[in-house]
Protein backbone atom coordinates (compact mmCIF):
# COMPACT_ATOMS: atom_id res chain seq x y z
CA UNK A 1 0.00 0.00 0.00
CA UNK A 2 1.89 3.02 -1.28
CA UNK A 3 1.64 6.30 0.60
CA UNK A 4 2.37 9.61 -1.11
CA UNK A 5 4.29 11.94 1.24
CA UNK A 6 2.27 14.91 2.48
CA UNK A 7 4.59 17.56 0.91
CA UNK A 8 4.19 15.84 -2.47
CA UNK A 9 0.41 15.84 -2.07
CA UNK A 10 0.47 19.58 -1.34
CA UNK A 11 2.79 20.23 -4.30
CA UNK A 12 0.31 18.41 -6.53
CA UNK A 13 -2.52 20.59 -5.21
CA UNK A 14 -0.43 23.73 -5.88
CA UNK A 15 0.28 22.57 -9.46
CA UNK A 16 -3.44 22.08 -10.03
CA UNK A 17 -4.21 25.48 -8.51
CA UNK A 18 -1.71 27.19 -10.84
CA UNK A 19 -3.26 25.48 -13.88
CA UNK A 20 -6.74 26.53 -12.69
CA UNK A 21 -5.56 30.12 -12.26
CA UNK A 22 -3.98 30.12 -15.72
CA UNK A 23 -7.18 28.79 -17.28
CA UNK A 24 -9.10 31.66 -15.66
CA UNK A 25 -6.43 34.14 -16.86
CA UNK A 26 -5.57 35.21 -13.31
CA UNK A 27 -2.06 33.92 -13.88
CA UNK A 28 -0.43 34.14 -17.31
CA UNK A 29 0.24 31.04 -19.36
CA UNK A 30 4.01 30.62 -19.67
CA UNK A 31 6.21 28.46 -21.86
CA UNK A 32 8.81 28.05 -19.14
CA UNK A 33 8.24 25.37 -16.51
CA UNK A 34 6.88 26.69 -13.22
CA UNK A 35 9.28 26.25 -10.28
CA UNK A 36 7.88 24.18 -7.41
CA UNK A 37 10.15 24.65 -4.39
CA UNK A 38 9.87 21.98 -1.69
CA UNK A 39 6.91 22.20 0.66
CA UNK A 40 8.38 22.36 4.17
CA UNK A 41 7.11 22.11 7.76
CA UNK A 42 5.97 25.46 9.11
CA UNK A 43 5.57 27.10 12.50
CA UNK A 44 2.46 28.77 11.09
CA UNK A 45 0.19 25.88 10.21
CA UNK A 46 1.68 22.49 9.39
CA UNK A 47 3.40 23.10 6.04
CA UNK A 48 4.37 26.11 3.93
CA UNK A 49 5.24 26.80 0.31
CA UNK A 50 7.31 29.60 -1.21
CA UNK A 51 6.01 28.89 -4.72
CA UNK A 52 4.75 32.47 -5.21
CA UNK A 53 8.16 34.01 -4.47
CA UNK A 54 9.95 31.45 -6.64
CA UNK A 55 7.81 32.41 -9.66
CA UNK A 56 7.33 36.15 -9.18
CA UNK A 57 9.51 37.04 -12.19
CA UNK A 58 7.91 34.36 -14.32
CA UNK A 59 4.35 35.56 -13.62
CA UNK A 60 5.38 39.24 -13.40
CA UNK A 61 3.30 39.87 -10.32
CA UNK A 62 3.94 40.52 -6.66
CA UNK A 63 4.56 37.34 -4.65
CA UNK A 64 1.75 38.19 -2.23
CA UNK A 65 -0.74 38.57 -5.11
CA UNK A 66 0.43 35.30 -6.72
CA UNK A 67 0.07 33.47 -3.39
CA UNK A 68 -3.48 34.73 -2.92
CA UNK A 69 -4.46 33.64 -6.44
CA UNK A 70 -2.97 30.16 -5.94
CA UNK A 71 -4.67 29.78 -2.54
CA UNK A 72 -8.04 30.76 -4.07
CA UNK A 73 -7.73 28.15 -6.83
CA UNK A 74 -6.69 25.19 -4.68
CA UNK A 75 -8.99 22.28 -5.59
CA UNK A 76 -11.29 20.81 -2.96
CA UNK A 77 -9.56 17.96 -1.14
CA UNK A 78 -9.64 15.95 2.06
CA UNK A 79 -6.06 16.76 3.04
CA UNK A 80 -6.13 20.53 3.69
CA UNK A 81 -8.38 22.17 6.26
CA UNK A 82 -7.33 25.68 5.27
CA UNK A 83 -4.63 27.60 3.42
CA UNK A 84 -3.63 31.15 4.35
CA UNK A 85 -1.27 33.63 2.73
CA UNK A 86 1.40 35.44 4.73
CA UNK A 87 3.90 38.15 3.68
CA UNK A 88 6.00 38.29 1.65
CA UNK A 89 4.20 35.52 -0.24
CA UNK A 90 4.14 32.28 1.73
CA UNK A 91 1.17 29.93 1.58
CA UNK A 92 0.63 28.20 4.92
CA UNK A 93 -1.35 24.96 5.06
CA UNK A 94 -3.26 23.40 7.94
CA UNK A 95 -3.96 19.69 7.60
CA UNK A 96 -7.49 18.39 8.05
CA UNK A 97 -7.61 16.80 11.54
CA UNK A 98 -10.08 14.16 10.34
CA UNK A 99 -7.72 13.09 7.55
CA UNK A 100 -4.75 13.02 9.94
CA UNK A 101 -6.33 10.68 12.49
CA UNK A 102 -7.75 8.46 9.74
CA UNK A 103 -4.17 7.61 8.76
CA UNK A 104 -4.03 5.42 11.87
CA UNK A 105 -6.35 3.01 10.08
CA UNK A 106 -4.17 3.15 6.96
CA UNK A 107 -1.08 2.25 9.02
CA UNK A 108 -2.80 -0.73 10.67
CA UNK A 109 -4.13 -2.00 7.37
CA UNK A 110 -0.73 -1.58 5.63
CA UNK A 111 0.97 -3.52 8.46
CA UNK A 112 4.59 -4.42 7.61
CA UNK A 113 4.39 -2.54 4.30
CA UNK A 114 3.45 0.75 5.93
CA UNK A 115 4.54 3.86 3.99
CA UNK A 116 5.84 1.86 1.01
CA UNK A 117 6.80 3.88 -2.05
CA UNK A 118 6.82 2.96 -5.74
CA UNK A 119 9.74 5.04 -6.95
CA UNK A 120 11.56 2.05 -8.42
CA UNK A 121 8.44 0.68 -10.13
CA UNK A 122 9.78 -2.85 -9.84
CA UNK A 123 12.95 -2.13 -11.82
CA UNK A 124 16.02 -4.26 -11.13
CA UNK A 125 18.63 -2.80 -8.79
CA UNK A 126 21.92 -4.35 -7.71
CA UNK A 127 23.49 -3.22 -4.45
CA UNK A 128 27.09 -4.39 -4.14
CA UNK A 129 28.51 -4.02 -0.66
CA UNK A 130 31.13 -5.32 1.77
CA UNK A 131 33.30 -6.97 -0.95
CA UNK A 132 36.15 -7.32 1.53
CA UNK A 133 39.19 -9.25 0.29
CA UNK A 134 39.10 -12.78 1.79
CA UNK A 135 42.48 -12.33 3.41
CA UNK A 136 41.35 -12.17 7.03
CA UNK A 137 38.38 -11.90 9.38
CA UNK A 138 35.91 -9.10 8.73
CA UNK A 139 36.98 -6.10 10.77
CA UNK A 140 35.01 -3.23 12.23
CA UNK A 141 36.03 -0.78 9.49
CA UNK A 142 34.59 -3.01 6.75
CA UNK A 143 31.42 -3.53 8.78
CA UNK A 144 30.27 0.01 8.10
CA UNK A 145 29.96 -0.83 4.43
CA UNK A 146 27.99 -3.94 5.40
CA UNK A 147 25.53 -1.96 7.51
CA UNK A 148 25.15 0.93 5.07
CA UNK A 149 24.81 -1.43 2.11
CA UNK A 150 22.21 -3.63 3.76
CA UNK A 151 20.17 -0.65 4.99
CA UNK A 152 20.34 0.88 1.52
CA UNK A 153 19.06 -2.38 -0.01
CA UNK A 154 16.19 -2.52 2.50
CA UNK A 155 15.29 1.12 1.87
CA UNK A 156 15.33 0.71 -1.90
CA UNK A 157 13.08 -2.34 -1.63
CA UNK A 158 10.64 -0.32 0.47
CA UNK A 159 10.72 2.30 -2.31
CA UNK A 160 9.68 -0.10 -5.03
CA UNK A 161 12.92 -1.53 -6.45
CA UNK A 162 13.54 -5.22 -7.06
CA UNK A 163 16.83 -5.51 -5.19
CA UNK A 164 19.68 -7.98 -5.70
CA UNK A 165 22.46 -8.00 -3.09
CA UNK A 166 25.95 -8.91 -4.25
CA UNK A 167 29.40 -9.39 -2.72
CA UNK A 168 32.38 -9.06 -5.08
CA UNK A 169 34.75 -11.75 -3.90
CA UNK A 170 38.28 -10.49 -4.63
CA UNK A 171 40.00 -13.84 -4.91
CA UNK A 172 42.44 -12.85 -7.64
CA UNK A 173 45.57 -10.75 -7.67
CA UNK A 174 48.71 -10.36 -5.64
CA UNK A 175 47.04 -10.09 -2.21
CA UNK A 176 45.70 -13.64 -2.57
CA UNK A 177 49.14 -14.88 -3.56
CA UNK A 178 50.50 -13.29 -0.39
CA UNK A 179 47.76 -15.00 1.61
CA UNK A 180 48.66 -18.41 0.22
CA UNK A 181 52.40 -17.92 0.78
CA UNK A 182 51.78 -16.59 4.30
CA UNK A 183 49.72 -19.65 5.30
CA UNK A 184 52.31 -21.92 3.70
CA UNK A 185 55.04 -20.30 5.84
CA UNK A 186 52.92 -20.59 9.01
CA UNK A 187 52.25 -24.27 8.26
CA UNK A 188 55.94 -25.03 7.83
CA UNK A 189 56.68 -23.10 11.02
CA UNK A 190 54.06 -25.22 12.81
CA UNK A 191 55.94 -28.29 11.61
CA UNK A 192 59.11 -26.87 13.18
CA UNK A 193 60.78 -25.63 10.00
CA UNK A 194 62.82 -22.44 10.14
CA UNK A 195 61.09 -20.29 7.53
CA UNK A 196 60.21 -16.62 7.40
CA UNK A 197 56.99 -14.98 6.37
CA UNK A 198 57.25 -13.48 2.90
CA UNK A 199 57.84 -9.77 2.70
CA UNK A 200 54.43 -8.05 2.74
CA UNK A 201 52.92 -11.30 4.04
CA UNK A 202 49.91 -11.44 6.35
CA UNK A 203 50.88 -11.51 10.02
CA UNK A 204 47.47 -12.05 11.61
CA UNK A 205 47.24 -14.68 14.33
CA UNK A 206 44.28 -16.24 12.52
CA UNK A 207 46.78 -17.75 10.03
CA UNK A 208 48.75 -19.33 12.88
CA UNK A 209 45.51 -20.93 14.12
CA UNK A 210 44.67 -22.05 10.57
CA UNK A 211 48.13 -23.56 10.08
CA UNK A 212 47.85 -25.47 13.37
CA UNK A 213 44.56 -27.00 12.23
CA UNK A 214 46.21 -28.07 8.98
CA UNK A 215 48.91 -29.82 10.96
CA UNK A 216 46.31 -31.53 13.15
CA UNK A 217 44.43 -32.72 10.05
CA UNK A 218 47.33 -33.63 7.74
CA UNK A 219 50.48 -33.71 9.85
CA UNK A 220 53.31 -33.07 7.34
CA UNK A 221 51.26 -34.24 4.33
CA UNK A 222 51.07 -30.70 2.98
CA UNK A 223 54.82 -30.07 3.11
CA UNK A 224 55.16 -30.23 -0.67
CA UNK A 225 51.94 -28.42 -1.52
CA UNK A 226 52.18 -25.23 -3.59
CA UNK A 227 51.23 -21.80 -2.30
CA UNK A 228 48.20 -22.01 -4.61
CA UNK A 229 46.87 -24.94 -2.57
CA UNK A 230 47.33 -22.99 0.65
CA UNK A 231 45.66 -19.99 -0.97
CA UNK A 232 42.55 -21.99 -1.89
CA UNK A 233 42.35 -23.50 1.59
CA UNK A 234 42.74 -20.12 3.33
CA UNK A 235 40.29 -18.46 0.96
CA UNK A 236 37.60 -21.05 1.71
CA UNK A 237 38.09 -20.91 5.47
CA UNK A 238 38.15 -17.11 5.60
CA UNK A 239 35.16 -16.83 3.29
CA UNK A 240 33.10 -18.96 5.66
CA UNK A 241 34.31 -16.83 8.56
CA UNK A 242 33.17 -13.66 6.78
CA UNK A 243 29.81 -15.14 5.82
CA UNK A 244 29.18 -16.32 9.39
CA UNK A 245 30.14 -12.93 10.80
CA UNK A 246 27.80 -11.09 8.41
CA UNK A 247 25.01 -13.49 9.35
CA UNK A 248 25.43 -12.45 12.99
CA UNK A 249 24.50 -8.86 12.11
CA UNK A 250 21.69 -9.89 9.76
CA UNK A 251 23.51 -9.25 6.47
CA UNK A 252 22.93 -11.70 3.63
CA UNK A 253 23.81 -11.63 -0.06
CA UNK A 254 22.07 -13.16 -3.05
CA UNK A 255 25.34 -13.81 -4.87
CA UNK A 256 29.04 -13.95 -4.07
CA UNK A 257 30.68 -13.08 -7.38
CA UNK A 258 34.21 -14.46 -7.77
CA UNK A 259 36.79 -12.17 -9.34
CA UNK A 260 38.60 -15.26 -10.71
CA UNK A 261 35.55 -15.99 -12.87
CA UNK A 262 36.37 -12.85 -14.83
CA UNK A 263 39.82 -14.27 -15.61
CA UNK A 264 38.61 -17.80 -16.34
CA UNK A 265 36.01 -16.46 -18.79
CA UNK A 266 38.69 -14.19 -20.33
CA UNK A 267 36.44 -11.18 -19.62
CA UNK A 268 39.34 -9.17 -18.15
CA UNK A 269 41.50 -9.46 -21.25
CA UNK A 270 38.56 -9.03 -23.62
CA UNK A 271 37.83 -5.75 -21.86
CA UNK A 272 41.42 -4.65 -22.42
CA UNK A 273 41.24 -5.66 -26.09
CA UNK A 274 38.05 -3.62 -26.60
CA UNK A 275 39.58 -0.56 -24.97
CA UNK A 276 42.72 -0.94 -27.08
CA UNK A 277 40.75 -1.48 -30.30
CA UNK A 278 38.94 1.78 -29.65
CA UNK A 279 42.29 3.57 -29.18
CA UNK A 280 41.67 4.22 -25.47
CA UNK A 281 44.96 2.64 -24.34
CA UNK A 282 48.67 2.99 -25.01
CA UNK A 283 51.90 1.34 -23.87
CA UNK A 284 54.52 3.40 -22.15
CA UNK A 285 56.74 3.54 -19.10
CA UNK A 286 55.06 6.83 -18.19
CA UNK A 287 51.75 8.49 -18.92
CA UNK A 288 51.37 10.62 -22.04
CA UNK A 289 52.58 14.19 -21.58
CA UNK A 290 54.59 13.12 -18.53
CA UNK A 291 56.97 15.65 -17.10
CA UNK A 292 60.70 15.33 -17.65
CA UNK A 293 61.06 14.49 -13.98
CA UNK A 294 58.57 11.58 -14.28
CA UNK A 295 60.35 10.24 -17.37
CA UNK A 296 63.72 10.43 -15.67
CA UNK A 297 62.38 8.73 -12.54
CA UNK A 298 60.92 5.86 -14.62
CA UNK A 299 64.27 5.41 -16.42
CA UNK A 300 66.11 5.38 -13.10
CA UNK A 301 63.83 2.66 -11.76
CA UNK A 302 64.15 0.69 -14.96
CA UNK A 303 60.41 0.47 -15.33
CA UNK A 304 59.15 -1.30 -18.42
CA UNK A 305 56.11 -0.46 -20.49
CA UNK A 306 52.72 -0.53 -18.77
CA UNK A 307 49.32 -0.38 -20.46
CA UNK A 308 47.64 2.96 -19.77
CA UNK A 309 43.99 3.97 -20.10
CA UNK A 310 43.37 7.42 -21.63
CA UNK A 311 40.91 8.28 -18.88
CA UNK A 312 41.72 12.00 -19.24
CA UNK A 313 39.64 11.91 -22.43
CA UNK A 314 36.60 11.29 -20.19
CA UNK A 315 37.29 13.84 -17.48
CA UNK A 316 39.99 12.25 -15.33
CA UNK A 317 42.85 14.43 -14.12
CA UNK A 318 45.46 11.88 -15.25
CA UNK A 319 45.65 8.64 -17.23
CA UNK A 320 45.59 5.38 -15.27
CA UNK A 321 47.54 2.12 -15.49
CA UNK A 322 45.45 -0.90 -16.47
CA UNK A 323 48.28 -3.45 -16.70
CA UNK A 324 51.59 -3.06 -14.88
CA UNK A 325 54.89 -3.54 -16.66
CA UNK A 326 55.14 -7.06 -15.15
CA UNK A 327 51.89 -8.05 -16.88
CA UNK A 328 49.69 -7.94 -13.76
CA UNK A 329 46.44 -5.97 -14.11
CA UNK A 330 45.66 -3.27 -11.59
CA UNK A 331 42.35 -3.31 -9.68
CA UNK A 332 40.77 -1.08 -12.31
CA UNK A 333 40.79 -3.49 -15.27
CA UNK A 334 38.91 -6.41 -13.63
CA UNK A 335 36.58 -3.87 -12.00
CA UNK A 336 35.62 -2.49 -15.42
CA UNK A 337 35.03 -6.06 -16.63
CA UNK A 338 32.92 -6.75 -13.53
CA UNK A 339 30.74 -3.70 -14.14
CA UNK A 340 30.25 -4.69 -17.77
CA UNK A 341 29.07 -8.04 -16.42
CA UNK A 342 26.66 -6.29 -14.06
CA UNK A 343 25.13 -4.15 -16.79
CA UNK A 344 24.88 -7.05 -19.20
CA UNK A 345 22.94 -9.01 -16.59
CA UNK A 346 20.16 -6.48 -17.16
CA UNK A 347 20.21 -4.38 -14.01
CA UNK A 348 18.54 -1.02 -14.46
CA UNK A 349 20.63 0.55 -11.73
CA UNK A 350 23.73 -0.36 -9.71
CA UNK A 351 24.77 0.98 -6.31
CA UNK A 352 28.28 0.27 -5.01
CA UNK A 353 29.06 0.83 -1.32
CA UNK A 354 32.79 1.42 -0.94
CA UNK A 355 35.32 2.84 1.46
CA UNK A 356 36.33 6.44 0.75
CA UNK A 357 39.77 5.24 -0.41
CA UNK A 358 38.05 3.78 -3.50
CA UNK A 359 36.90 7.14 -4.84
CA UNK A 360 39.43 7.40 -7.69
CA UNK A 361 39.04 3.77 -8.69
CA UNK A 362 35.24 4.06 -8.80
CA UNK A 363 35.51 7.11 -11.07
CA UNK A 364 37.94 5.40 -13.43
CA UNK A 365 35.58 2.41 -13.72
CA UNK A 366 32.86 4.79 -14.88
CA UNK A 367 35.24 6.32 -17.43
CA UNK A 368 35.99 2.82 -18.69
CA UNK A 369 32.30 2.00 -19.08
CA UNK A 370 31.74 5.23 -20.98
CA UNK A 371 34.70 4.51 -23.25
CA UNK A 372 33.12 1.19 -24.21
CA UNK A 373 29.70 2.67 -24.88
CA UNK A 374 27.93 1.66 -21.68
CA UNK A 375 25.66 3.98 -19.70
CA UNK A 376 27.82 4.83 -16.67
CA UNK A 377 24.99 6.96 -15.22
CA UNK A 378 23.38 3.69 -14.12
CA UNK A 379 26.17 3.26 -11.57
CA UNK A 380 25.95 5.14 -8.26
CA UNK A 381 28.58 4.99 -5.55
CA UNK A 382 28.19 5.47 -1.80
CA UNK A 383 31.57 6.21 -0.22
CA UNK A 384 31.86 5.86 3.55
CA UNK A 385 34.48 7.16 5.94
CA UNK A 386 36.29 5.33 8.73
CA UNK A 387 35.14 3.80 12.02
CA UNK A 388 36.89 4.48 15.32
CA UNK A 389 36.15 2.50 18.47
CA UNK A 390 36.49 3.97 21.94
CA UNK A 391 36.20 2.37 25.36
CA UNK A 392 36.64 4.11 28.69
CA UNK A 393 37.15 7.29 26.69
CA UNK A 394 40.17 5.90 24.85
CA UNK A 395 40.45 4.84 21.22
CA UNK A 396 41.13 1.13 20.75
CA UNK A 397 43.91 0.86 18.22
CA UNK A 398 43.70 -2.88 17.58
CA UNK A 399 42.82 -6.33 18.81
CA UNK A 400 45.01 -7.87 21.50
CA UNK A 401 44.32 -11.34 20.06
CA UNK A 402 44.80 -10.75 16.37
CA UNK A 403 47.27 -7.99 15.74
CA UNK A 404 46.40 -4.73 14.10
CA UNK A 405 42.70 -5.27 13.28
CA UNK A 406 39.55 -5.23 15.38
CA UNK A 407 37.47 -8.22 14.24
CA UNK A 408 33.78 -7.52 13.95
CA UNK A 409 33.06 -10.73 15.88
CA UNK A 410 34.78 -9.28 18.94
CA UNK A 411 32.55 -6.20 18.83
CA UNK A 412 29.42 -8.33 18.35
CA UNK A 413 30.41 -10.43 21.36
CA UNK A 414 30.57 -7.29 23.46
CA UNK A 415 27.57 -5.29 22.22
CA UNK A 416 25.28 -7.56 20.22
CA UNK A 417 24.29 -6.77 16.61
CA UNK A 418 21.80 -3.93 17.09
CA UNK A 419 24.20 -1.26 18.42
CA UNK A 420 26.54 -2.04 15.53
CA UNK A 421 23.71 -1.61 13.03
CA UNK A 422 22.52 1.66 14.55
CA UNK A 423 25.79 3.37 15.46
CA UNK A 424 27.38 2.67 12.07
CA UNK A 425 24.28 3.88 10.23
CA UNK A 426 23.40 6.95 12.30
CA UNK A 427 25.94 9.33 10.76
CA UNK A 428 26.32 10.53 7.21
CA UNK A 429 28.75 8.38 5.24
CA UNK A 430 30.68 11.61 4.58
CA UNK A 431 31.75 11.61 8.24
CA UNK A 432 33.83 9.27 10.38
CA UNK A 433 31.98 7.23 13.01
CA UNK A 434 33.08 7.01 16.62
CA UNK A 435 31.69 3.82 18.14
CA UNK A 436 31.47 4.12 21.93
CA UNK A 437 31.47 0.57 23.32
CA UNK A 438 30.47 1.73 26.80
CA UNK A 439 27.43 3.57 25.47
CA UNK A 440 26.51 0.70 23.16
CA UNK A 441 25.98 -1.73 26.06
CA UNK A 442 24.30 0.77 28.38
CA UNK A 443 20.64 0.04 29.14
CA UNK A 444 19.47 3.60 29.62
CA UNK A 445 17.89 6.44 27.67
CA UNK A 446 21.37 7.73 26.91
CA UNK A 447 21.80 4.79 24.54
CA UNK A 448 19.80 5.56 21.38
CA UNK A 449 19.42 1.87 20.58
CA UNK A 450 17.81 1.14 23.95
CA UNK A 451 15.72 4.34 23.73
CA UNK A 452 14.31 3.48 20.29
CA UNK A 453 13.68 -0.20 20.96
CA UNK A 454 12.04 0.65 24.27
CA UNK A 455 9.40 2.63 22.35
CA UNK A 456 8.49 -0.57 20.50
CA UNK A 457 8.56 -2.52 23.78
CA UNK A 458 6.22 -0.05 25.46
CA UNK A 459 3.70 -0.34 22.63
CA UNK A 460 3.94 -4.13 22.83
CA UNK A 461 3.37 -3.93 26.59
CA UNK A 462 0.12 -2.00 26.13
CA UNK A 463 -1.17 -4.53 23.60
CA UNK A 464 -0.16 -7.36 25.93
CA UNK A 465 -2.08 -5.79 28.83
CA UNK A 466 -5.20 -5.51 26.69
CA UNK A 467 -4.93 -9.19 25.77
CA UNK A 468 -4.26 -10.24 29.38
CA UNK A 469 -7.41 -8.43 30.54
CA UNK A 470 -9.47 -10.49 28.15
CA UNK A 471 -10.42 -7.87 25.58
CA UNK A 472 -11.08 -9.25 22.07
CA UNK A 473 -8.42 -8.64 19.39
CA UNK A 474 -10.77 -6.33 17.45
CA UNK A 475 -11.92 -4.40 20.52
CA UNK A 476 -10.67 -1.12 19.01
CA UNK A 477 -11.91 -1.75 15.45
CA UNK A 478 -14.80 0.71 15.84
CA UNK A 479 -12.70 3.35 17.64
CA UNK A 480 -13.73 6.99 17.24
CA UNK A 481 -10.34 8.49 16.36
CA UNK A 482 -11.70 12.04 16.57
CA UNK A 483 -11.50 11.65 20.38
CA UNK A 484 -7.71 11.74 20.32
CA UNK A 485 -6.26 14.82 21.99
CA UNK A 486 -3.58 17.32 21.05
CA UNK A 487 -0.68 15.22 22.37
CA UNK A 488 -1.70 12.18 20.35
CA UNK A 489 -2.33 14.25 17.21
CA UNK A 490 1.03 16.02 17.48
CA UNK A 491 2.78 12.67 17.73
CA UNK A 492 0.78 11.31 14.80
CA UNK A 493 1.93 14.26 12.67
CA UNK A 494 5.50 13.23 13.47
CA UNK A 495 4.72 9.70 12.33
CA UNK A 496 3.35 11.06 9.06
CA UNK A 497 6.74 12.61 8.28
CA UNK A 498 8.16 9.12 7.72
CA UNK A 499 7.26 8.83 4.01
CA UNK A 500 9.03 12.07 3.12
CA UNK A 501 12.08 10.91 5.13
CA UNK A 502 12.09 7.64 3.18
CA UNK A 503 11.88 9.46 -0.15
CA UNK A 504 14.64 11.90 0.81
CA UNK A 505 16.87 9.04 2.00
CA UNK A 506 16.16 7.19 -1.26
CA UNK A 507 16.83 10.15 -3.52
CA UNK A 508 20.13 11.06 -1.84
CA UNK A 509 21.23 7.48 -1.04
CA UNK A 510 21.43 8.52 2.61
CA UNK A 511 19.95 5.76 4.79
CA UNK A 512 21.34 7.51 7.86
CA UNK A 513 18.29 9.78 7.63
CA UNK A 514 16.18 6.81 8.77
CA UNK A 515 18.30 6.43 11.91
CA UNK A 516 18.11 10.14 12.64
CA UNK A 517 14.33 10.26 12.14
CA UNK A 518 13.71 7.13 14.24
CA UNK A 519 15.49 8.70 17.19
CA UNK A 520 13.44 11.87 16.73
CA UNK A 521 10.26 9.81 16.68
CA UNK A 522 11.27 8.02 19.89
CA UNK A 523 11.92 11.40 21.51
CA UNK A 524 8.39 12.45 20.58
CA UNK A 525 6.90 9.13 21.71
CA UNK A 526 8.19 8.68 25.25
CA UNK A 527 6.84 11.97 26.70
CA UNK A 528 3.45 11.23 25.10
CA UNK A 529 3.46 7.70 26.51
CA UNK A 530 3.91 9.07 30.02
CA UNK A 531 0.75 11.17 29.66
CA UNK A 532 -1.52 9.19 27.31
CA UNK A 533 -2.84 6.11 29.11
CA UNK A 534 -5.10 3.40 27.72
CA UNK A 535 -6.17 1.00 30.48
CA UNK A 536 -6.64 3.44 33.32
CA UNK A 537 -9.68 3.93 35.52
CA UNK A 538 -9.91 7.61 34.51
CA UNK A 539 -9.95 6.83 30.77
CA UNK A 540 -13.41 6.30 29.23
CA UNK A 541 -13.77 3.17 27.12
CA UNK A 542 -14.32 4.99 23.83
CA UNK A 543 -11.17 7.09 24.37
CA UNK A 544 -9.24 3.97 25.45
CA UNK A 545 -10.14 2.33 22.14
CA UNK A 546 -8.91 5.33 20.15
CA UNK A 547 -5.65 5.46 22.08
CA UNK A 548 -5.12 1.72 21.75
CA UNK A 549 -5.52 2.04 18.01
CA UNK A 550 -2.86 4.76 17.96
CA UNK A 551 -0.46 2.55 19.92
CA UNK A 552 -1.12 -0.34 17.53
CA UNK A 553 -0.19 1.91 14.62
CA UNK A 554 2.84 3.26 16.48
CA UNK A 555 4.16 -0.23 17.16
CA UNK A 556 3.92 -1.04 13.45
CA UNK A 557 5.80 2.14 12.51
CA UNK A 558 8.65 1.48 14.95
CA UNK A 559 8.81 -2.12 13.73
CA UNK A 560 9.02 -0.90 10.14
CA UNK A 561 11.80 1.57 10.96
CA UNK A 562 13.81 -0.93 13.00
CA UNK A 563 13.45 -3.51 10.24
CA UNK A 564 14.57 -1.04 7.57
CA UNK A 565 17.70 -0.48 9.66
CA UNK A 566 18.17 -4.25 10.06
CA UNK A 567 17.58 -4.18 13.82
CA UNK A 568 15.58 -6.45 16.09
CA UNK A 569 12.09 -5.57 17.35
CA UNK A 570 11.99 -6.84 20.96
CA UNK A 571 8.61 -7.29 22.68
CA UNK A 572 10.15 -7.16 26.15
CA UNK A 573 13.30 -5.71 27.73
Amino acid sequence: MNFTPIPTRIENLISTAIKNAQESNELPAVEQEVTLPPVKPSKIGNYASAVAMANAKLFRQKPLDIAQIIAKHLPSNELIEKAEVAPPGFINFWLNPSWVVEQINYIIEADENVFSQNIGQGKRLMVEFVSANPTGPLHIGRSRGAVVGDATARLMEACGWSVHREYYFNNGGRQMEMLGKSLQARYLQALGDSVELPEEGYQGEYLIDMAQKLVEQHQDGWRNKSWQDFKVYAENVIFEMIRATLERIGVRHDLYFNELDLYESNAVWETLEKLSAANHTYKSATRENASAEEIERAKHKGEGEAVWFRSTAFGDREDRVLVRSNGEPTYVLPDIAYHINKLERGFDRIINVLGADHFTESQVVKYGLTALGYDASKVDVILHQMVFIIKDGQEIKGSTRKGDIIPLDEVIDETGPDPIRYFLLARSTDNDVTFDLDLAVERSNENPVFYIQNAHVRCAGILRQVEERGYPADWDADADLSLLGNEERAFLLKILEMPEVMVAAHDTLSPYQLAFYTLELARAFHPMYEQVRVLHSDVPEDLAKARLRLYKATKLVFKRLLTLMGMNTPERM
